[in-house]
């Protein structure tokens, strides 16, 4: 079962690119079999619409190609941005087609919908990693951080990776490339430790 690796940031080049490199690169190193998706660079729509959303619904090519990688993966990536508290629409979007019913979680017998749903993806843990223009503390006392809430409860807990690890990487814009450095080598360790082999 390969990895997934998914990053959300349109600018080539960037810090959210090289740090999902970073993450491809460790689990590479192993002999793991790595996909990265570059969003932006696939040109995902992230529009779901309406005629996709029934459980079994036809589902555009692309779409369907990572539905079936991310029910299939190991253990998952994601990086982006924090962009008013959430992640950028293209990802939203993302999770809006690909972590679907029947592919992600499913409600159970005699559940109409109403309840809470069983988690599908088979992957072992997941890591996200995210960069920010706020620094932590005005983050946490304003905003209280909503990215965690978002990953590790509303998405991966609701589909079944219960070891979820985050790292915010902030303030970016004032960030020396020392400091970058310091950051790509930290998203090393935190993959490194996070798929170690049992």
């Amino acid at each position: 079962m390969p990895y997934s690796v998914i990053l959300a940031h349109p600018r080539p080049g960037s810090l959210n690119h090289a740090l999902a490199q970073a993450a491809c690169a460790v689990l590479e190193e192993r002999g793991e079999e790595v996909r990265l998706h570059d969003l932006y660079a696939e040109g995902f729509d992230p529009l779901l619409q309406a005629q996709e959303v029934a459980r079994d619904a036809s589902l555009p090519s692309l779409v369907a190609a990572h539905c079936r990688e991310i029910a299939e993966a190991k253990g998952i990536v994601i990086v982006h941005p924090n962009w008013w508290g959430m992640p950028p629409a293209i990802l939203a979007g993302w999770v809006d087609r690909v972590l679907r019913p029947g592919v992600a979680y499913e409600f159970l017998e005699g559940d109409g919908g109403e309840g809470v749903p069983r988690g599908m993806l088979k992957a072992t843990a997941a890591v996200v990693v995210n960069t920010s223009n706020t620094a932590r503390e005005r983050e946490e006392r304003v905003f209280g951080d909503p990215l965690e809430r978002i990953w590790k409860d509303c998405v991966f807990g609701l589909c079944g990776v219960t070891n979820v690890r985050r790292r915010m990487f902030e303030t970016v814009v004032t960030s020396d490339a020392a400091t970058r450095r310091a950051w790509i080598a930290e998203t090393e360790a935190l993959v490194r430790d996070t798929f170690a082999t049992p």
